[in-house]
């Protein structure tokens, strides 16, 4: 029955997580995943976690559906984050907020939300972007473009070339965006760029769709924000993905959210329905728990400044790692110029390091890359870094 089935060869991260299980090596380093990991080596539990979850947990709650939309205080939670709480947005009801499966399915929701009512519309991701932002809207039904992005003989953004091709499109083309933190490359556009360029959508009419799934990792939680909020306060319509995995360390839980920022509050209300018919013909509802948590940890007080907290040393641990391994490979090939380790931000990095050299990483020193070149920088720590820097200069050489 099955025979004319296609074979599936695996996600490339997710097959490379694999191959690095089963590679016997002690000195073996996971520089793929992108997932933050402590000091040790560990995926660390957040102490404003454990503490939300210590005190839901004193008494026993009922495990009833959440609704189509999610948690309400959830939903309330993610548009504060997002938007700013004294946002007049929020106050004029115009964001339509629903929690999601993660990311990725806020990616999905918006998605064929988007190609249900904006069929002829063409999907432009950054080039390069996380492999599966393409895939999610060529699954909706979306063809899916590229816009010129990451520059590696500078190690910047294209910017010239990107302005440009976006004043070439025509009307309703969407616009997958990275806020902070851009996902291989860790090159982010600077605010006066993101200035220009949004008025560049603004005037062209295009649709941007801004997936931020490492707020706080770049400067903070709201400086990161900055092009969504910017965004909003030029009235433009915007799609916006958001996830806790990485900075909540809740990857498991799955733990996002989709907001639709519309011209009043009557759209918004047909958005809001509209969103929630996707989700119900989807998975019909979200998952509680890290929703609850979640909302706990966002609503405590106490709670949000130990979180901040946390997120700056997750940022700062980052920060210290990329310091570290550009003075050791300063030290190690000084004719060679490392600076944009320390330019970029958040958890990845694009190393320049060609399929050929990641190979040889892979195969002489169990040292784990993407195919790329993408390092996740939250994968080095004080105990292998050293060794890292060793095998990266080898292959450099």
């Amino acid at each position: 029955m099955f025979k004319h089935i296609e074979h599936y060869p695996g996600d490339p991260i997710l097959g490379l997580v694999e191959t690095f299980n089963q590679d016997s090596r002690p000195e073996k380093v996971n520089l793929g995943i992108g997932i933050y990991f402590d000091e040790d080596g560990k995926l660390p539990v957040l102490k404003c976690v454990r503490t939300a979850e210590i005190q839901r947990a004193e008494t026993a709650q009922p495990r009833s559906y959440l609704p189509m939309e999610g948690l309400v205080a959830y939903r309330t939670a993610v548009q504060k984050l997002l938007f700013g709480a004294d946002n007049p947005a929020l106050q004029q009801e115009r964001i339509a907020t629903i929690q999601t499966l993660g990311g990725s399915g806020a990616l999905k929701v918006g998605a064929d939300f988007l190609h249900r009512w904006f069929p002829q519309a063409k999907v432009y991701v950054s080039d390069p972007t996380w492999d599966n932002h393409k895939s999610i809207f060529e699954g909706a039904g979306f063809e899916v473009g590229t816009y010129p992005y990451y520059n590696p003989e500078t190690i910047g953004v294209k910017y010239d070339e990107m302005l440009a091709f976006f004043k070439q499109l025509p009307e309703n083309s969407i616009l997958l965006l990275h806020p902070c933190c851009h996902n291989p490359t860790g090159v982010d556009l600077s605010e006066n760029q993101w200035d220009e360029l949004l008025e560049t959508v603004k005037n062209n009419k295009l649709i941007p769709f801004m997936d931020i799934a490492y707020q706080g990792f770049g400067e903070d939680l709201d400086n990161d924000a900055y092009a969504i909020r910017k965004a909003v306060s030029m009235n433009l319509p915007l799609f916006v993905s958001n996830s806790f995995s990485k900075n909540l360390s809740f990857y498991g839980e799955r733990v996002g959210g989709l907001s639709i920022v519309c011209p009043n509050k009557e759209e918004a209300a047909l958005v809001f329905g509209q969103l929630k018919f996707t989700v119900r013909r989807i998975y019909s509802s979200p998952p509680a728990h890290g929703a609850f948590i979640t909302a706990a940890v966002m609503d405590s007080e106490e709670l949000f400044a130990v979180w901040q907290q946390e997120v700056n040393e997750m940022r700062d641990r980052i920060r210290q790692m990329r310091r570290k391994l550009y003075d050791a490979l300063t030290a190690k090939l000084p004719g060679k110029d490392f600076s944009y380790f320390i330019k970029q931000r958040g958890m990845f990095s694009y190393t320049g390091l060609s399929p050929e050299q990641v190979q040889r990483l892979q195969d002489e020193f169990a040292v784990y890359l993407v195919g790329s070149g993408r390092m996740c920088v939250a994968g080095l720590n004080s105990r292998n870094i050293d060794y890292v820097a060793e095998a990266f200069a080898a292959v450099l050489k």
